[in-house]
């Protein structure tokens, strides 16, 4: 009696939770409300399955408890009945699968005139490309990803010169336009996803995976990745700013083009022999396209991993009691293999970066510029 009781109540607290929750007012951002119909359609179908079993355990427990004189009949088979629950599940498991058959085929077809973004994925960040005047997205393939081309592009296709790329992990969309997202990955498994977009895509290593969305309401939205992919997957975040077309394309025309960053890398080359302000200066641009300040700050307020102000020439203590001095080698050593060596009170979270020993001059000079026993000392006559 007592365990049908506890189903019974069981039943009742499921649905009533499910009422009672607040997930499904949250503000639909775009136009895949029917991802919300398949979801609805999917909790009607289990619930349905869920109430009717759990109440015929009920039902059972209750009419065929052991009672003194009674004895059960032995039935191993039932004919009528296994073809009722055979009829019962095959229409259930078909009014499942069904209805997202249609609504993923349109989901990866996109309309006509759709505005084309690329999201590529590495641990732990986000980066975006988008085409320029040109109209037209340029090739890309593994063989040309280096330090100074992180997104592969090809440098001989004329298509790619104007192709718009952001390094930082946000990233603007035109309201009431499709998008038509492309996604790569430089590693592992990840995902693309942005809740109240209520839409997502896995992005595989390899392939090119595709879906689109049109944003019907204005605001900042949060990016998140829906694939474990490695240790610091909860910190691989970004912000989606949904704007009016105007605003939209004046932050498209901010960002740098593939062919004035690689005239800016051959700048900084050409100015390796240049000044500490000058390197501390390229240090900041590359620590801001990278994303560092994410993680970083360089006020002295605290976030996810140390702050740079004071850094160099601070003497930090490890997780394993150890010490050590912020000088040029370490962080040298620091940025190379972010993992080696655990600061206390941090988690080993930060991702590796492939820099150049340009790029990983300009990143310690800036560091070293922003203060610090040991940069006081060397800024002294």
């Amino acid at each position: 009696m007592s365990l049908a009781i506890a189903l019974f109540l069981i039943i009742v607290l499921a649905v009533g939770f499910h009422f009672a929750s607040p997930w499904w007012t949250t503000p639909i951002a775009s136009n895949w409300v029917r991802m919300d119909d398949m979801l609805t359609i999917t909790l009607v179908i289990t619930g349905v399955f869920f109430i009717a079993i759990n109440l015929f355990i009920v039902i059972a427990l209750l009419r065929y408890r052991h009672r003194r004189g009674h004895r059960a009949v032995y039935e191993p088979h039932n004919r009528r009945l296994e073809w009722w629950l055979i009829g019962l599940t095959s229409v259930g498991v078909a009014a499942l699968l069904a209805p997202g058959l249609f609504v993923y085929a349109d989901y990866i077809r996109p309309p006509r005139n759709v505005l084309q973004m690329e999201v590529f994925a590495q641990q732990w960040q986000w980066r975006f490309r988008f085409a320029g005047p040109g109209g037209k997205l340029g090739t890309t393939d593994v063989r040309y990803i280096s330090n100074d081309n992180p997104f592969g592009m090809n440098p001989g296709d004329p298509n790619g010169r104007d192709n718009y790329l952001i390094e930082t992990p946000e990233v603007h969309l035109p309201l009431n336009r499709p998008i038509q997202v492309l996604t790569r990955s430089r590693d592992v498994l990840h995902d693309f996803y942005v809740p109240p977009f209520r839409a997502r895509m896995n992005i595989v290593p390899g392939m090119v995976t595709t879906f689109w969305f049109t944003p019907t309401r204005a605001g900042r939205y949060d990016i998140l990745c829906a694939q474990l992919c490695g240790l610091g997957h909860a910190n691989m975040r970004g912000v989606v700013v949904v704007e009016d077309e105007a605003s939209f394309a004046r932050w498209l025309t901010q960002q740098s083009t593939f062919a004035q960053q690689q005239a800016r890398v051959q700048a900084a080359a050409a100015a390796a022999g240049g000044g500490a302000q000058a390197l501390a200066n390229q240090g900041k641009t590359l620590a801001e396209a990278k994303g560092c300040f994410a993680c970083h700050t360089v006020d002295g307020s605290p976030r996810v991993g140390p702050t740079w102000k004071g850094l160099y020439g601070k003497t930090e203590t490890m997780a394993d009691g150890s010490t050590a001095k912020v000088d040029e080698a370490y962080l040298r050593a620091f940025i190379r293999n972010p993992t080696a060596r655990v600061v206390k009170g941090f988690a080993p979270i930060m991702p590796k970066f492939d820099l150049s020993e340009q790029e990983l001059t300009t990143l310690v000079t800036y560091i070293q510029s922003l203060g610090g026993s040991a940069a006081t000392s060397a800024a002294q006559p």
